[in-house]
């Protein structure tokens, strides 16, 4: 793989479905330095089906186009004058801009700098209402009837689970931050949804009364989490039975419900949550048993069924024991009350929609002001739909696609499938196949994917017997891809008029996701994860219990993208590589070259000050949210392309161009050796040898690229080009000690990994090898094969409080397992006091102290680095011990301060063996079989250790003579 390219992938994530801007990225003419500042005018159609344009005015200090709107331009003054204007800014030219006459953005007044806010809606009614300017706003406002508060909504039941593994954070707001047009209460309120936690939604606490009795409790009920349960026929009438699951890992008051059998008592499934908090305390407590029956049969495997339970005996309660008689008697009613609102409130699942629109919420409540009219006009239109209009949206949207046949959509959630599609389809959130007269060739492709082979060769039997040509002209190919060319080629040849009917009656109703509601929804679920490897899917894996999400704060002070140009930058530069990633796939080396070009010129008139507004600290970090950075990743891709290809000049002036724009980058150590070696490539030897001495002075070149360029220095540099020996050559060239194995090999061939016949005859590779070489002859060593494992899941585990700390604009959304400026210096500068106190403490010999508190008090929880499986905690006690204090305090803070830089090429084997006295020693090992040789950063690694104070050893494993 190209260097570069799996971390564009991760940058990347799921691609989009639909590039708004690929035609115009692609053919445009103008001067490539203005893509990233102009803002592509096919935005989101508004409700009456109108493109929401935008007006373009010239910056009258730099020239460049911006939108034509007052906060837009006055934030791009600022930035501009900041920067030194290239004219004299007058009056005139002040009313030349032409500003736009769109209501204004209003932002709330805050406080103080930094004020403590709740996640949930706001209680400022001074905001603007949204203006929803076209002809739909009738019809969108006649669904509204149907809402509920959605208040509170983190604390939904059915996402208990999220906020039970992690504290509820305490979110910090924005001073200043803009408030998004779209009301507070049409956030809030859903529809009839079974996700709110008003009063509605979650029946309240009855007092017990004087009436109250101890007499049977009959209660009307479901039975829910059918899919976990055994499968197997229901009838109606049949009995059943309660029985407690105090283990359950998700509710401790978890109700089973099982058939009443004398032979086996099935499980069919749980009562609801609501129901079993109050039955539970019954059951164990009060010591009722609970039966009934089943009253009625879904037509859905999963769906809920409905059943009648009732309690079995009287509990008889003495003169002397009213306060369980209290106790007992508002259980009872509770039980009661929660059972009465179960019955109009059925439990259906909904964990998508709620997802989904506490995703919106969010996104919405903080970065409202990156969106525009048209844009909230959609999401209103989708908050106001019916659940199954949502459930069905949310379903689509997670799925690959893009076309769905109606016929093959089944969920236990949706009701009425036609009505939600229909009001899916006022909303312009999806596109039907059926109501699309003409349809576009890649459209057309996509549409005949959705039938399998046989429906595809039924197709063209039928165009074959009225269209003759088209078995004569087309490829005769049997897979599924040559059947669809070779429909495509008689629609595009106009051979068969009615073809798009005759797709239409094999494949039926088909339906997707709209351009204009997968752009608006692909960039809200941007701006909630912040990455492209997050997406919805992240909701379902904390629901299940998979991932355990750390607890920690949210504290805001400063905004990602300022103003919604830095967003459509950031969003084109994103498309850019995207398409830099499909051509590589394609093997399209033109488009490839495009991508590049693209690139490059966007960077060239990249200014590194355009971040001035943030504080230095917070630009390292947050630098990686900018379109230059995006730019750069596409570059140095297009780099290792144009090195495969043999092209070194291209990739010379790539190189160079990267290193004169970004001043202050952690990957220039890798640019700089690069560049150095590609000149060396085209004879440029006194070049390529002062490059590398440049490149050591630079305090951004770190650990491997270092010892890389120190090595060439010494290399290149030998007389008559340079005279004089560097004083680093000792520490470089120091010797490593290396101790030499040797075993009977399975294989023998080039580019193949080796692997060998261990001491027990079983075959193994070469780091198995070398542990059993040092567990016997070696010196009665113990270990593990973990390279850089064991040692971030130590410094994540020690520095846990560190990394956790309560920082400002390092955690930003809740699916975080580590802060954002853990791979950058601001880490170790911010935090500097606590993690030096905290390397007092392990350099003291605390650290298996600290070791055990951490692990117990975190374990199964997801942090980076850390490897809960994969190690033991006496694994990790027997290394920390025998580490010692001070190497384990230098490992550390080495991590802390460069955890970018070192947190790979670490040895092989980590080895301690134990004393009498509870004391040991260790032992660092790295590997190596016949054909391999240490990199760059193996070494630097190594040589660092041995300044540590480390017994550091390479172990060659080589083949026994036979």
């Amino acid at each position: 793989m190209l260097k570069g390219r799996e971390s564009l992938i991760r940058l990347v994530g799921r691609r989009r479905r639909f590039l708004r801007r690929r035609h115009s990225l692609l053919t445009s003419s103008a001067p490539q330095h203005q893509i990233g500042c102009k803002e592509c005018k096919d935005e989101v159609s508004t409700g009456n089906g109108n493109v929401d344009e935008e007006e373009w005015v010239d910056c009258p200090v730099c020239g460049k186009k911006i939108r034509g709107e007052d906060r837009v331009v006055n934030s791009h003054l600022d930035k501009c004058l900041t920067r030194g204007s290239k004219r004299k800014l007058s009056q005139c030219t002040l009313f030349q801009l032409n500003f736009c006459t769109r209501p204004r953005v209003t932002v709330s007044s805050i406080e103080s700098d930094v004020t403590r806010i709740d996640v949930g809606p706001s209680t400022d009614d001074d905001g603007p209402e949204n203006d929803i300017q076209d002809e739909s706003k009738s019809s969108v406002c006649n669904r509204v009837n149907r809402m509920e508060n959605l208040d509170g909504l983190l604390k939904l039941d059915d996402e208990r689970k999220l906020l039970s593994d992690a504290k509820t954070m305490q979110i910090f707001g924005l001073e200043g931050s803009p408030q998004h047009q779209i009301t507070d209460d049409r956030i809030d309120n859903i529809a009839d949804s079974p996700l709110s936690l008003s009063e509605k939604r979650m029946p309240k606490c009855v007092e017990p009364s004087e009436d109250d009795d101890n007499s049977e409790i009959l209660l009307d009920t479901f039975v829910v989490g059918r899919r976990f349960g055994n499968d197997g026929e229901l009838t109606v009438g049949a009995m059943i039975m309660l029985s407690r699951d105090p283990e359950n890992v998700k509710d401790q008051n978890a109700i089973k419900v099982l058939t009443k059998d004398t032979d086996h008592n099935k499980e069919l499934g749980y009562i609801p949550r609501e129901l079993a908090q109050y039955l539970s305390p019954l059951i164990d407590k009060f010591h009722l048993r609970f039966e009934g029956h089943i009253t009625s049969i879904p037509q859905h495997p999963h769906a809920v069924v409905p059943i009648q339970i009732y309690s079995s005996g009287i509990v008889s309660f003495g003169e002397k024991d009213s306060s369980s008689l209290q106790v007992f008697n508002s259980l009872r009613r509770n039980a009661l009350s929660a059972a009465e609102f179960s019955q109009t409130h059925s439990p259906i699942p909904a964990k998508y929609q709620h997802n989904l629109l506490l995703l919106l919420k969010e996104v919405l409540n903080i970065n409202g002001h990156l969106f525009t009219e048209g844009e909230k006009t959609l999401l209103e239109a989708f908050l106001s739909l019916s659940d199954d209009s949502q459930r069905l949206f949310a379903r689509l949207y997670a799925r690959k696609g893009p076309w769905f046949r109606m016929a093959s959509i089944s969920y236990a959630e949706i009701c009425d499938y036609e009505e939600a599609v229909k009001g899916l389809s006022e909303a312009e959130c999806v596109t039907l196949f059926e109501s699309m007269d003409k349809l576009q060739n890649n459209d057309l492709k996509e549409v005949l994917n959705v039938l399998n082979v046989g429906e595809l060769r039924d197709l063209i039997s039928s165009l074959n017997k009225t269209h003759k040509k088209i078995a004569q002209n087309s490829d005769r190919g049997t897979r599924k891809q040559d059947y669809i060319a070779r429909v495509l080629a008689a629609y595009q040849g106009g051979l068969c008029p009615n073809l798009t009917s005759m797709i239409l009656g094999k494949t039926g109703r088909c339906i997707r996701i709209s351009a204009s509601a997968e752009s608006v929804f692909w960039r809200a679920e941007r701006l909630f994860f912040l990455n492209g490897e997050q997406d919805l899917s992240e909701f379902l894996l904390v629901d299940l219990g998979i991932v355990k999400y750390p607890a920690y704060n949210c504290i805001f002070t400063d905004q990602i993208f300022p103003d919604r140009s830095d967003l459509l930058s950031y969003e084109e530069a994103i498309e850019v590589a995207q398409i830099m990633d499909e051509s590589l796939d394609e093997n399209n080396n033109e488009l490839v070259s495009r991508c590049v070009e693209i690139s490059a010129s966007n960077v060239s008139s990249f200014v590194e000050e355009d971040r001035s507004s943030h504080s230095g600290s917070m630009a390292a970090f947050l630098s990686c949210f900018s379109a230059s950075w995006v730019y750069s990743k596409v570059i140095l891709l297009g780099v290792s392309f144009l090195e495969h290809e043999q092209r070194f000049k291209e990739a010379i002036n790539l190189l160079k161009l990267l290193l004169d724009k970004f001043k202050c980058d952690r990957r220039r150590g890798y640019w700089n050796l690069r560049l150095s070696v590609d000149l060396e490539h085209v004879g440029c030897l006194d070049e390529s040898l002062e490059v590398a001495e440049k490149g050591l002075l630079d305090p951004w070149v770190r650990a491997g690229s270092r010892v890389a360029l120190q090595r060439r220095v010494l290399r290149l540099g030998k007389p008559p080009r340079r005279w004089k020996t560097p004083s680093f050559s000792s520490s470089v060239k120091r010797k490593i000690v290396e101790v030499h194995v040797q075993g009977r090999p399975l294989n023998c061939k080039t580019g193949v990994k080796n692997v060998f016949y261990g001491e027990d005859g079983d075959r193994c590779g070469v780091e198995e090898l070398a542990l059993q070489y040092y567990a016997g002859e070696g010196g009665s060593w113990q270990g593990v094969h973990t390279e850089s494992g064991i040692w971030l899941t130590i410094f994540g585990l020690l520095m846990w409080d560190v990394v956790f700390a309560d920082v400002p604009n390092v955690f930003r959304t809740k699916f975080q397992t580590a802060p954002l400026d853990l791979e950058t210096d601001s880490f170790y500068e911010v935090r500097r006091d606590l993690i030096e106190a905290l390397l007092d403490k392990i350099e003291h010999g605390m650290a298996e102290e600290l070791l055990i508190m951490s692990w117990e008090s975190h374990v199964g929880t997801a942090c980076r680095g850390v490897n809960w499986d994969k190690h033991s905690l006496s694994e990790l006690r027997a290394a920390v011990t025998c580490i010692g204090g001070p190497c384990l305090a230098s490992i550390c803070r080495n991590l802390a301060q460069d955890y970018r830089s070192w947190s790979s090429g670490m040895p092989d084997l980590l080895l301690w063996r134990f004393r009498d006295d509870y004391r040991g020693e260790a032992k660092l090992v790295e590997v190596k079989g016949p054909r391999d040789r240490l990199s760059e950063q193996q070494r630097a690694w190594l040589l660092f250790l041995m300044d540590c104070g480390f017994s550091v050893e390479v172990c060659k494993v080589s083949h026994a003579p036979i």
